[in-house]
């Protein structure tokens, strides 16, 4: 989905944005769920290819794979950052909710930023058969799923793990 350089570049702008702690639905913390910081890249002129990318990759998997119906990105572009040094992960979730923006994701895309060597643990899986399976944790690569799959991040054990996430909105699911 990106290539080395551009997912460096998207981490300089994510860091140039600033990290916080990620929480919850509706703002809740509760680091025995998630433990990781977030950053949000807006629309602005420098970020704008980023979400071009995103488009033309989502257009054409969702016509491929999924036929979803599909109406927009109502929320901006998420960075995270796990780090071994707070334990960070992300336990087995969800995206769909109940709110009103939360309701219509219909597709979660994340893809991998960092290089597999600079850190342990931070696995991306998601289950879509009743088993976990393990995501490309290759630099650049990406990967889109309906939001409704239960996925998670596995604990950190050594370094830093870059990862860029986002969600396509539509109709909400009947």
């Amino acid at each position: 989905m990106f290539a080395d350089d551009e997912c460096d570049e998207i981490i300089r702008m994510a860091n140039a944005s600033g990290f916080r702690d990620a929480g919850l639905v509706r703002g809740r913390k509760n680091s025995s769920i998630r433990s990781a910081k977030i950053a949000w890249l807006g629309e602005a002129n420098e970020t704008a290819w980023v979400l071009d990318r995103l488009v033309g990759t989502v257009v054409s998997a969702n016509r491929q794979h999924f036929g979803f119906k599909l109406a927009d990105f109502a929320e901006e572009v998420q960075v995270a950052l796990y780090d071994v040094d707070d334990g960070d992960h992300f336990d087995w979730h969800v995206d769909i909710g109940s709110g009103p923006i939360a309701s219509k994701r219909k597709l979660t895309v994340v893809a991998q930023l960092s290089d597999k060597e600079s850190y342990m643990g931070g696995e991306l899986a998601v289950n879509s058969t009743g088993a976990a399976e393990t995501v490309s944790e290759l630099k650049g690569d990406g990967v889109l799923f309906p939001s409704f799959l239960p996925h998670r991040v596995s604990k950190m054990e050594a370094g830093a793990r870059y990862s860029l996430t986002t969600w396509v909105h539509g109709p909400a699911f009947e």
